[in-house]
């Protein structure tokens, strides 16, 4: 049995991956969620709900022991809510960490989608650098997703680039997020102490397609 630790489980990737996860009998998923009027009311029978927050100093470390993988799609101030995760995971001994962060964090978006990405989300990216160098120089063993802007589009369809190579494409869908968190929780190796970007191949651009 693989126990996996889901935090920010409302969030609309992390629905996808409830869903490609559901039933199976191989893994138990924990789903912490702070709003629980956003949860489907359908979730499935390998999932256990608790209400609460990551910044919850008692109730994150309870929540995290036994488990084997946790999983965080976050927003908001994630450099603060990334050194709760770090000290809980040290805590209690869990060690494998997928952590979905945003492009731009190390100005590496080129050309006219770059500089339209930094006059749309610039500002906000400070925290997910910050959040991105913590996980990095922790001893966990993590994955950091830095995805494209996100569609809303029914398919699965994405490539990924390296922390050193420029971002490719302007967006990808929050269905192939989730199919490549999704992976790597059935494969933990894949993409171990890795960061990389993930967009839809030939989505290049001046800005997403779909703004």
């Amino acid at each position: 049995m693989k126990n996996v630790l889901i935090l920010g489980a409302s969030g609309q990737i992390a629905r996808w991956v409830v869903q490609m996860l559901a039933d199976r009998s191989d893994i138990a998923m924990t789903l912490l969620v702070r709003n629980p009027g956003k949860l489907s009311g359908t979730e499935p029978r390998n999932a256990h709900v608790v209400i609460g927050d990551v910044l919850d100093k008692t109730l994150l470390p309870q929540i995290m022991k036994g488990q084997d993988i946790v999983y965080a799609n976050l927003a908001g101030e994630v450099d603060l809510q990334t050194e709760h995760i770090l000290a809980a995971m040290q805590a209690t001994g869990v060690s494998r960490l997928i952590f979905v962060n945003s492009l731009g964090i190390y100005d590496e978006v080129p050309g006219a989608f770059g500089e339209w990405n930094r006059t749309e989300i610039g500002q906000y990216l400070p925290p997910y650098r910050r959040s991105a160098d913590l996980i990095e120089k922790s001893s966990v063993n993590y994955t950091i997703l830095r995805a494209a802007w996100l569609s809303d589009l029914d398919e699965v369809d994405y490539e990924t680039t390296g922390k050193n190579d420029s971002f490719k494409g302007t967006e990808v869908s929050r269905k192939s997020v989730a199919a490549l968190v999704t992976d790597i929780i059935e494969h933990p190796e894949h993409f171990a102490r890795g960061n990389i970007g993930v967009n839809k191949p030939n989505s290049d651009g001046d800005k997403p397609g779909f703004m």
